[in-house]
């Protein structure tokens, strides 16, 4: 007979931290058997959007940006914060144009991911984008410097076979579009 999962009973939540881009938590909480886990820790963001953007001639639309934590550069999909109050394909669509200058396009929510539900709370919205065109400049935030980089089929999937895709969160839609594909 399977074991019977149930969910946890948090008794009590303190914060350790609030700002505007960490949130962090301890719960104590309560296991079904009665067990009692006293620091339980809880990383809070709001929900994330990240963009598989392809233009009409079929190049894939990437940002190329340091990433501090890795202190490297990498080529990633166009990504952000959903702010409050904005549906994800709203804040898709921004961040595209934001941080790329192209819009446009059939969109699609291709998969909805967690970076890790055991000690964060968000969610990311992964969207296709097929068919966008170059529209504006970019519109960057003061911490964001960025560099467009448009790249084939072939280079995309060379890369995740490489191994050099290192943001999960935006290595799985790539995965699931080219397993859609028919690629493997």
């Amino acid at each position: 007979m399977a074991k019977k999962i149930e969910k946890w009973k948090t008794l009590d939540t303190r914060y350790i931290i609030r700002r505007p881009w960490l949130t962090a938590r301890v719960d104590r909480v309560q296991l079904p058997d009665g067990r009692i886990n006293p620091e339980h820790y809880v990383l809070e963001y709001p929900d994330w959007v990240n963009v598989t953007a392809i233009t009409a001639e079929g190049k894939f639309v990437f940002v190329r940006q340091y990433r501090h934590a890795f202190d490297d550069v990498f080529d990633e999909l166009c990504a952000g914060v959903s702010e409050k109050g904005e549906q994800p394909v709203e804040a898709a669509r921004r961040e595209l144009l934001e941080e790329t200058g192209y819009a446009g396009g059939e969109w699609t929510l291709t998969m909805t991911i967690g970076q890790n539900p055991s000690t964060c709370n968000n969610l990311t919205y992964c969207f296709l984008a097929q068919g966008v065109e170059k529209v504006g400049s970019q519109h960057l935030d003061a911490s964001e410097d960025i560099e467009v980089v448009l790249k084939s089929e072939r280079e995309v999937y060379d890369m995740l076979v490489a191994d050099e895709m290192k943001q999960a969160l935006m290595a799985a839609p790539l995965w699931r579009y080219f397993a859609l594909k028919g690629k493997t």
